[in-house]
C-alpha cells in the first residue's frame, strides 16, 4: 500500500493527465476548457483518497450507491458537490437527498415525484438529470429516447415545485469501438436539443453528463458538459473492495 505522500503523488499525476486530455479534447472540438466539468467517481475509493482529491482542487464527486455513500460522504471535506449517479430506488430517495446535492439518474416520473416529495419535506430544491438509455442495452437503466419527450412533457405539466431538471445523462457500452460510444453521445445531445422548446423555470438542457474513463474524450467532442471519471484518477492504487478483504 502506498504511503500517504506516495498516494497523493499518484493521484496528482493521474489528475494532471486527465485534465490535460480533457483540455486537448476541448481544443479539438473548438470548446473552452471551462465548459466541461470533471466529476470524480469515488466508488472504489475511501475517505483518504477523497480528501486528497479535494485538496487538489476537485470539487465535484460522485457515488453510485446510497449505502456506500453513507460510509464516506459524512466524513468527506466540506465544500464537495456530491452527485448520485447510480440507479436510485424510490425507497432510498430520502436518504439520498440527505447525502447528495444532485441526483443525476432519474429514470421515471415515479422517481421524480418521490424525490420532489422528500425535497419538499426538507424545504429544498433538488437539481436532477434524466437518465437516458442511448445504448439500447437491456441491462442498463434509463428512459428510452423514444419515451423522453412524453416524460419531459409530463414533468413540465406536473410542475413539481422542488425539482429542477437540468439536463440529461447517459452511459455508453463498455467497448473499444469509439464509434459506438460516439453514436450514444450524439444521441444524447440530439435528445437534449429536441427538448429546447419545453425549457422553462423547472426544465432546461444546460447539463449533459456523459463519458467515463474509457470514452470521456469522445464525449467532450460530442458536447458533454460533465464527464464522470473514476479509474483513470486512481490508476496505481488498490480499490476499496480489495483493501477490505
Amino acid at each position: 500500500m502506498p504511503d500517504p505522500d506516495r498516494k497523493r503523488s499518484i493521484i496528482e499525476r493521474n489528475l494532471t493527465e486527465v485534465r490535460r486530455r480533457m483540455a486537448a479534447a476541448c481544443e479539438r472540438s473548438g470548446r473552452k476548457t471551462e465548459e466541461v466539468s470533471l466529476i470524480a467517481v469515488t466508488k472504489t475509493m475511501g475517505p483518504e483518497e477523497i480528501a486528497i482529491l479535494a485538496d487538489l482542487g476537485v470539487s465535484k464527486m460522485a457515488e453510485s450507491r446510497v449505502q456506500q455513500a453513507l460510509a464516506k460522504i459524512p466524513h468527506a471535506p466540506a465544500g464537495i458537490e456530491w452527485h448520485m449517479i447510480g440507479h436510485l430506488q424510490r425507497n432510498k430517495a430520502k436518504k439520498a437527498l440527505e447525502l447528495f446535492a444532485l441526483v443525476d439518474s432519474v429514470d421515471s416520473v415515479r422517481l421524480a415525484k418521490e424525490v420532489n416529495k422528500h425535497a419538499e419535506h426538507m424545504d429544498k430544491t433538488v437539481s436532477v438529470l434524466l437518465e437516458i438509455k442511448t445504448s439500447g442495452e437491456e441491462a442498463k437503466y434509463g428512459v428510452g429516447p423514444e419515451d423522453l419527450r412524453a416524460i419531459a412533457e409530463e414533468l413540465c405539466a406536473l410542475a413539481l415545485p422542488n425539482l429542477r431538471v437540468e439536463g440529461l445523462m447517459t452511459m455508453a457500452p463498455f467497448t473499444d469501438d469509439m464509434n459506438v460510444c460516439r453514436r450514444c453521445f450524439a444521441s444524447l445531445r440530439e435528445a437534449a436539443e429536441s427538448l429546447h422548446d419545453l425549457e422553462g423555470e423547472r426544465l432546461e438542457m444546460r447539463r449533459l453528463s456523459m463519458g467515463m474513463t474509457q470514452d470521456y474524450e469522445v464525449a467532450i467532442t460530442e458536447g458533454a458538459t460533465e464527464v464522470r471519471v473514476g479509474s483513470a484518477l486512481f490508476a496505481g492504487l488498490t480499490p476499496l473492495h480489495e483493501k477490505q478483504r
